[in-house]
């Protein structure tokens, strides 16, 4: 397969997989939100101010809150953003190799380090790194086919330092 049928795969896998729904800043348009095509794969925006965090959203069982625009969620686990899928060097996954990709997806772990942190709900690695190869090297061939956009995404916050974010702690 060539390169630019392997980013045409990529292309077709990704959006259809739905990304853009946790990866890409929204706009409010007519037709509700939409992925901001401007700041497509950014993750969420750097900067981003959450609303107050509803403590009952930490306990276990509870559903999860999300941002105003989709790319950050609180949980059990504590507050997940969604990461920076363009090639930008610095803030994306431009210095990523095609392998940390793909063991990322298949072992759920940040640039796939076995001791790396775990990717975080609500990030549906668990069925996507069931893909076979070819598909995960599309997809990461369209991903760093992408203009690159520098946005550094706010790191996972833990449970125990989100309690200290809620008012009145």
């Amino acid at each position: 397969m060539s390169h630019e049928e392997m980013v045409a795969l990529g292309k077709y896998i990704i959006t259809t997989g739905g990304c853009d729904d946790c990866h890409s800043p929204k706009i409010m348009t007519q037709q509700g939100l939409m992925p901001d095509t401007t700041k497509r794969f950014s993750g969420s925006p750097q900067g981003m101010q959450l609303p107050p965090i509803d403590s009952k959203s930490l306990q276990p069982g509870n559903w999860i809150s999300l941002s105003s625009d989709i790319t950050a969620f609180v949980g059990p686990w504590g507050i997940s953003y969604a990461v920076n899928l363009t090639p930008d060097s610095a803030t994306g996954i431009g210095a990523w190799s095609e392998e940390n990709f793909i063991k990322a997806l298949r072992t759920g772990k940040h640039l796939g380090q076995e001791n790396g942190r775990p990717i975080l709900p609500p990030m549906p690695w668990h069925g996507i790194g069931q893909k076979n190869d070819q598909d995960l090297k599309a997809m990461f061939a369209y991903l760093k086919s992408l203009p690159p956009i520098k946005n550094q995404v706010p790191s996972p916050v833990a449970p125990p330092d989100v309690g200290r974010m809620i008012k009145g702690k």
